[in-house]
């Protein structure tokens, strides 16, 4: 059934045109995650399906009777109100609304909400975020849109709430960048791109496919376009007369297709690493300890950071994470033990609130306060260059601060601080707030950076694609290094305590099915990592594409069989790409054989 149909939306804040002849559908029980670039309208989008915006022009038409719980990016509550009485806020009254108190205090528990007498004004900001969650999650309503819901969770409470949608039954319309939690909830993916609202079915890894056939055949669609195009130009050239009637519809006909305007590229975030050089000595922590109170954060820990070091760092809301990064920055100091910096070491830390920007200034002003160009492998490149790599085209960069959204401040102090060239890049949540672009990118930038990474985060798709070690914060102010990524740490703690709670992207019941039992702990088992899990998957068909390549420089050189210079460049390109097979096949043996060990492993 047919809950909402908007057309012909078009919305604008000032110069900047958000929506523009867009339109937009939503069906009973399903299930959309709505993406795009920071400042594209997602936020907007999500305000006018609730009826808090209206368009400045087009149709919105919602059935009868539809009820809506909204969650906003930044919720606002009453500074009298405690922690119940603001998730119960209206259930006195319309109690057939609303799932009911005991409910209220079974989710508050979860998202570690145990005061329910405690005053809003108390709170954090991320705190006040997790109470407008359980306050709209309680709500019986047929359209559920939420606004950055995973934003302020830790891994456990994203699993829950990545569970709770899942039996969730109505409609769902979230922004999200999370994508393991986009590729097992959503049924649909919209995308919001340059005024324009993209549809996709399925979840996150399906519209990845989706998205590059219809940019492909919108490019083909306009090469075709362009070849017409020029042939009759040329038809016109030649002083083509225009006093038949068809000459004359001709005619107009080329003027119409001149009209059409071309696909616009998405712009790409393209970076070599900036990293200083750095010495012997890097970053190491010796018996390191602090506490608040009773309340001990970390105890007793050392730990010295190697060159290439790609450290993720886990653990409950306020376990200390955050806390263990200002330690290390200088920003706080600890109550034990020391933090030793080498000399050449030049930090680069993204915290979690953006540092001070001036409003008044204009973008390319604080970039420019930084570095006024940066030293690449490609040479010097300016800082409006860099800009326009990281989205901010030419307006963009002359336009103040105070007009940018606040994904888009995010980029802007994350180039800041690239601009610097550090050699140690310390992310607190980098995820939140910036869009699944700026995120996809800045992941290609790290496995090319030549410096010590050291993150914390709740995204559990960033953790598996950066890091290679985990530390845990687990009890009693200790913390566990585990090798691998965040899936390949999930797995451990499965295998060391079979009765854990801990559930992720290999352990998640989604669709019903039941954890199985785990061996008797013995010998420690064979297992592909995360990594080698998606090369596995992919070799074959890079094996295949280079055998390609291999097949048509052999063509090429029967062609240029007389043309010395393009026979030389032609030989050296297939050896390349010989010695690339070669090492591909090594891979896939090995693979393969160790994939058939654990097969046999896990037949005994």
């Amino acid at each position: 059934m047919n809950l909402l149909t908007m057309e012909h939306l078009y919305k604008a804040y000032s110069e900047r045109t958000l929506l523009e002849d867009a339109s937009f559908s939503l069906q009973d029980d399903e299930k959309v995650g709505v993406i795009g670039v920071n400042g594209m309208g997602k936020s907007t989008l999500l305000k006018l399906i609730a009826g808090l915006e209206t368009p400045d022009d087009g149709n919105i038409v919602m059935g009868s009777n539809v009820k809506i719980g909204y969650l906003p990016q930044t919720p606002v509550f009453e500074k009298e109100q405690t922690v119940l009485s603001a998730v119960l806020e209206g259930s006195l009254e319309n109690p057939e609304d609303f799932l009911g108190e005991s409910e209220a205090k079974s989710m508050l528990q979860s998202l570690e909400f145990t005061d329910y007498e405690q005053p809003i004004s108390q709170l954090s900001g991320g705190q006040k975020k997790r109470v407008a969650l359980v306050k709209v999650l309680l709500q019986r309503v047929d359209i559920l849109i939420l606004d950055e819901p995973t934003n302020h969770l830790d891994n456990q409470m994203s699993e829950w709430l990545e569970q709770t949608l899942l039996r969730y039954r109505g409609t769902l319309v979230m922004v999200t960048h999370d994508r393991y939690f986009l590729d097992r909830v959503v049924t649909r993916i919209v995308e919001v791109d340059k005024g324009s609202i993209y549809s996709y079915p399925g979840s996150y890894s399906a519209y990845v496919s989706l998205k590059e056939q219809r940019v492909n055949s919108e490019l083909a669609t306009e090469r075709k376009r362009q070849s017409i195009l020029r042939t009759e130009l040329a038809w016109l050239a030649r002083g083509a007369r225009a006093r038949s009637t068809k000459q004359k519809a001709h005619i107009q006909r080329i003027e119409d297709m001149q009209a059409v305007q071309a696909p616009v590229a998405d712009s790409q975030i393209e970076m070599s690493s900036l990293a200083s050089r750095m010495g012997r000595k890097t970053i190491e922590i010796e018996h390191l300890s602090k506490a608040y109170g009773d309340h001990v954060l970390f105890s007793d820990y050392t730990y010295t950071f190697l060159k290439g070091d790609r450290v993720g760092i886990v653990g409950r809301n306020g376990c200390g994470k955050s806390t263990l990064l200002k330690i290390i920055t200088g920003v706080q100091t600890p109550d034990g033990g020391t933090v030793e910096i080498g000399q050449t070491v030049k930090i680069g830390y993204f915290s979690q609130e953006n540092e001070y920007m001036d409003d008044s200034m204009t973008a390319i002003e604080y970039v420019r306060e930084e570095a006024e160009y940066i030293r690449t492998k490609d040479g010097l490149v300016t800082a409006s260059s860099m800009m326009e790599q990281f989205l901010f085209d030419g307006t963009m960069q002359w336009t103040r601060i105070e007009k940018l959204s606040g994904g888009e401040k995010r980029r802007l102090y994350l180039l800041r601080i690239l601009m610097g060239a550090p050699n140690v890049l310390i992310l607190d949540e980098p995820t939140n707030d910036l869009d699944i672009q700026t995120l996809t990118i800045l992941e290609d930038y790290l496995d090319t950076f030549d410096g010590i990474v050291i993150t914390v985060s709740h995204d559990r798709y960033f953790l598996d694609r950066v890091v290679r070690r985990i530390f845990a914060f687990e009890e009693n102010g200790q913390i566990r290094q585990y090798e691998g990524g965040y899936s390949d740490y999930l797995n451990s703690c499965a295998e060391q305590n079979p009765q854990s709670q801990i559930t992720g992207s290999k352990k998640s019941e989604k669709n019903g099915e039941k954890r199985k039992t785990e061996k008797p702990k013995g010998e420690r088992k064979l297992k592909l990592t995360y990594k080698e899990t998606k090369e596995f998957e992919t070799i074959d068909a890079d094996i295949a594409d280079l055998e390609e390549q291999i097949e048509q420089a052999d063509k090429q050189i029967e062609l240029s069989a007389r043309d010395f210079v393009k026979l030389a460049e032609v030989t050296e390109k297939k050896e390349k790409l010989e010695a690339e097979l070669e090492e591909k096949m090594d891979r896939w043996v090995y693979l393969t054989e160790l994939q058939e060990q654990i097969d046999a492993q896990n037949t005994k």
